[in-house]
């Protein structure tokens, strides 16, 4: 995968109703679409977790989707962003969704 810049890694939490929507499965489809790689899950209290990586303006891309698009019946409160660095090579090879 040739890379235009660096590559960065965030974490997000997504809070709203995005449990039950369809909302994991429609963040692997966009994330594939933009080409970043990382995962995604359920958390036990209603949220939504996972962290994507890849080259700076595909992740920007992922994080604005997931802050203010996500699958088509979820509804977005808000989207928390944490631990943003630039690494040296993807840890992942793809984007999954993890149970």
């Amino acid at each position: 995968m040739s890379t235009a810049g660096p590559l960065k890694s965030v974490d997000y939490e997504v809070f709203g109703r995005v449990q039950g929507v369809c909302f994991r499965m429609y963040t692997e489809d966009e994330a594939k679409k933009i080409g970043v790689v990382g995962w995604v899950k359920n958390t036990s209290k209603g949220t939504v977790t996972g962290q994507v990586q890849g080259p700076e303006e595909k992740v920007n891309s992922m994080k604005s989707w997931l802050s203010k698009i996500g699958s088509p019946s979820s509804r977005i409160d808000r989207t928390n962003f944490s631990n943003e660095k630039t690494i040296s090579k993807l840890e992942y090879s793809k984007f999954s969704i993890r149970y």
